[in-house]
């Protein structure tokens, strides 16, 4: 690509993301990138609100995170907004109270003060980080996104500080490069990740809690002597396409507890805020290493489809 036409598509990438709405809207993870095909805009699109798509909300159902740079006085401040596709880079951010100080106390939930998500607008990559904070409050991690485009950060976490609730505060960040949009994998009831296959039962629900299940095998034999990870034997990430929406997914038992197996069955209860389309991320940790699977999956219509196994995560980034 020339020199033109590389400005010509940064631009493009920086109007893309600069122009969705900011204020509402030491371990490298795996990364889920599959093959962009052919663009669709309609993926660009904010999901449509929970009354227009025929879904519900329901009293119980907990609110969607990630849409808002600030909530409950608190507020993300991302230092590094903009990053170079395929080049090593630090992302450095830091979490500030209604004051306009760095929070340097959190806590801990599953074995980390503080996880952060790193996925593209298209929900094509996907990155689960672990930064480390500094004395001043300030966190950092490296990143190597390999696709130029739009991405958000969301960052999960609890302020130490009494009643305090979990948040998950998102901002934009924006990947220079040649820019290749991609659009929604289809959805697919199976994901295959590096020699893993994992199959996914159950639906998920606009509203109403709903069990989701995912069952890893390799070889075709059933895993089950998975390792904990963060405190589980698996952790499970949905997000809403178009607007990002981050739900917040509990695992169900935990290892120690007498109960809960290593697999090669992994359970979660999920509610989705609205009906429309998700990207469900699981990561599972074996033989060492943790792994990545993605799944596209319908709430308020059919279960997930059947359709060609897709996800995976690339070697060479262990957590």
């Amino acid at each position: 690509m020339n020199t033109g036409l590389k400005i010509t598509a940064f631009a493009a990438v920086l109007a893309a993301t600069f122009g969705t709405a900011y204020g509402v809207g030491e371990a490298i993870d795996p990364v889920v990138a599959d093959s962009p095909p052919k663009h669709k805009e309609e993926h660009t699109r904010p999901s449509p609100r929970p009354e227009e798509a025929g879904g519900h909300t329901g009293h119980d159902t907990p609110p969607a995170g990630g849409l808002q740079i600030s909530e409950d006085g608190y507020t993300l401040d991302l230092q590094t907004p903009s990053v170079t596709a395929g080049q090593r880079s630090d992302l450095r951010f830091t979490v500030r109270d209604g004051g306009g100080r760095a929070v340097t106390a959190y806590q801990r939930e599953h074995e980390k003060e503080l996880h952060l998500i790193v996925a593209s607008r298209d929900l094509v990559t996907y990155r689960h980080l672990h930064p480390t904070r500094a004395a001043d409050g300030t966190w950092s991690t490296p990143v190597d996104l390999p696709r130029a485009g739009g991405y958000r950060v969301f960052a999960d976490f609890t302020p130490a500080k009494k009643d305090a609730r979990n948040l998950t505060l998102g901002a934009d960040l924006a990947a220079s490069g040649p820019y290749q949009p991609a659009e929604l994998p289809a959805p697919s009831t199976t994901a295959t990740t590096n020699g893993y296959e994992v199959k996914l039962s159950g639906a998920l629900r606009p509203g109403k809690a709903s069990e989701l299940k995912l069952k890893v095998s390799r070889a075709g034999e059933p895993v089950t002597n998975l390792q904990p990870y963060l405190g589980a034997y698996g952790h499970l990430v949905a997000l809403r396409s178009g607007d990002l929406a981050y739900l917040h997914v509990h695992p169900n038992g935990e290892p120690g507890d007498g109960k809960t197996r290593p697999g090669p069955d992994i359970s979660f209860t999920a509610t989705a805020p609205s009906a429309g389309s998700y990207r469900l991320f699981l990561d599972f940790k074996h033989d060492g290493k943790v792994h990545t699977a993605a799944f596209t999956v319908r709430a308020g219509g059919a279960a997930a489809g059947s359709g060609t196994p897709e996800g995976h995560a690339e070697d060479g980034h262990g957590h």
